[in-house]
């Protein structure tokens, strides 16, 4: 039982771990710098190299916003959605997505799940529907890990004190499927992989949360939504070969245990509970 079907690839990151001790070691072997290995080192040359790499893969969104034009596209084309737009950097959203019985989505792109950017979101007064993606880049991460992070330790205390309702999450990316990240839906099912521009794709991970803000006295632990219930979601998982087992349902659950607020965190299945949290205090951050 687990969070999330996927897992690490533990091979792969013992692979990285390798390399980077290889390139730290013989880097200054490499190229036409014709420094010794002293001054190679020493003289700023390696460790400016790896920050150039590192920003490169880090400073921009250019590649998950390809990404998701693509996917976009694919569903505008098969039908699943009317149309789409950028929201653009003034908005605290990423995209605005309309649905062909004109309910409007508003989504909202994250990264792995594990930092500090989860936490920062708004959800547009003019969206019907408001859900998160994640997009997690650095195969290196443990999914499992950055799942349970983002799902309970940041965004259920989030929804809970700010009193916003964030209908769903959906987990997927295109190293979904690969050596880096295995996924069990796909193993001995490869027609379940779809081709959407440069990408084949596995079907994704959804995630349905409340649809009312949980509050000790009136409403301590509201149901997950159905999937029915948010268009963009089901959208999602009908366009990509999701299978309705495969679904998510998390329910927060609060209340007062002495001088603080607690909440619990249950994710269900296939019917069965997967994981859930203790109960865990509210703190401002």
């Amino acid at each position: 039982m687990t969070v999330i079907p996927c897992s690490k690839n533990k091979n792969l990151s013992g692979e990285i771990n390798k390399f980077a001790e290889v390139l730290k070691t013989d880097a200054h072997n490499l190229g036409t710098h014709g420094l010794s290995e002293k001054d190679f080192y020493q003289g700023g040359l390696f460790r400016g190299a790896i920050e150039r790499i590192r920003g490169q893969f880090t400073a921009t969104m250019r590649e998950k916003r390809e990404f998701v034009k693509h996917v976009l596209n694919y569903m505008q084309d098969q039908g699943f959605i009317k149309e789409w737009i950028s929201a653009g950097q003034a908005n605290r959203y990423d995209y605005a997505v309309t649905l062909p019985n004109d309910r409007v989505a508003a989504i909202e792109l994250k990264g792995c799940l594990d930092g500090n950017n989860t936490n920062i979101f708004e959800r547009p007064a003019q969206a019907n529907e408001f859900i998160m993606w994640s997009i997690c880049t650095n195969t290196g991460a443990d999914p499992r890990r950055n799942a349970w992070s983002g799902i309970h330790t940041r965004l259920s205390a989030d929804i809970i004190e700010r009193e916003t309702v964030v209908d769903g999450l959906m987990i997927w990316d295109w190293f979904c499927g690969t050596i880096g990240r295995p996924c069990p839906k796909i193993e001995g099912q490869s027609e379940r992989l779809t081709t959407v521009g440069p990408y084949s794709v596995t079907p994704p991970c959804i995630y349905l949360f409340p649809g009312t803000i949980p509050s000790v006295r009136n409403n301590p632990s509201p149901a997950p939504h159905q999937l029915a219930e948010v268009g963009i979601l089901n959208a999602f998982h009908r366009c990509f070969k999701g299978d309705d087992a495969e679904l998510n349902f998390v329910r927060f659950t609060i209340a007062h245990k002495g001088a603080e607020t607690v909440r619990k965190t249950t994710i269900e299945r296939g019917g069965i509970v997967q994981k859930d949290s203790e109960e865990t205090a509210i703190r401002r951050r």
